[in-house]
């Protein structure tokens, strides 16, 4: 679980899971590099974490260029990616099938599809010169089960996890893995967002009643993803690819 002198590459590192991630793998001596589209939130991380050798990119990972941009800055200042979180995602607004509009579709599957794949395409590309990596990609429950409401975010979810499988399969001779997290609910901004969605003003009776049907009657804390992450990245995951985990306290049990 020694990360020093190893470089890790985090999406979305602003928002919840992001952030605790980028904190357990400075904790662990890795160097980063923080991208997200809010560059405000990273200079407040690094000014959080003191980090001395890092690198910011303020990037859209819906856009190739950008992304590809970030991965040969990273080269540039490091020389290599050791891990890759590829986290960034939105969940959309709530809404069935039927009210979904083509914009809030193609918003939600640009960035949770498209965003992901880029990330991929450039990332492996390096890892796969390198000879070595660790990708894991932000999937859900909601990739192995549909999501009343959240049509659009199920759908890409499902896509992260087929496109860990492929990814997995095209680079396992190089000495890559890659894999997917499966997180149930969490405590983070974006489970707020989507339970005010579907229950505004009484977002926290909801929290409540859905805790309920969790087995362990709680929400996950982000580090418990982090940690998730952490052992996928790791050596004492070395056997591990093309899987998909599943840290939801037991729901779909």
């Amino acid at each position: 679980m020694e990360f020093t002198e190893k470089v890790v590459l985090v999406t979305g590192a602003a928002g919840g899971i992001g952030k605790e991630t980028a904190k357990l793998f400075a904790s662990h001596g890795a160097k980063l590099v923080l991208v997200d589209l809010d560059k405000k939130a990273l200079d407040a991380l690094v000014d959080e974490l003191q980090l001395e050798d890092y690198l910011i990119q303020e990037a859209d990972v819906t856009n190739e260029q950008q992304v590809e941009n970030f991965v040969q800055n990273t080269k540039a200042k490091f020389g290599k990616i050791d891990v890759f979180f590829n986290n960034a995602g939105i969940e959309g607004k709530d809404a069935s099938i039927i009210e979904t509009t083509a914009e809030d579709l193609e918003k939600v599957l640009n960035v949770n599809i498209k965003g992901v794949f880029f990330g991929l395409k450039h990332v492996l590309a390096l890892m796969v010169e390198q000879g070595y990596g660790s990708v894991i990609n932000s999937a859900s429950i909601t990739g192995l089960r549909g999501a009343r409401g959240l049509a659009p975010y199920s759908a890409s979810k499902h896509a992260v996890i087929s496109l860990s499988k492929s990814a997995a399969l095209e680079v396992v001779d190089a000495g890559v893995r890659v894999n997917a997290i499966c997180p149930g609910y969490v405590d983070t901004r974006m489970m707020l967002a989507i339970e005010e969605g579907k229950a505004s003003g009484q977002a926290q009776q909801l929290r409540a009643k859905t805790m309920e049907n969790v087995p362990m009657k709680r929400y996950a804390k982000p580090e418990e993803i982090a940690n998730l992450v952490l052992f996928l990245a790791s050596d004492a995951s070395s056997y591990i690819t093309g899987s998909q985990y599943v840290i939801d306290g037991g729901l779909l049990a």
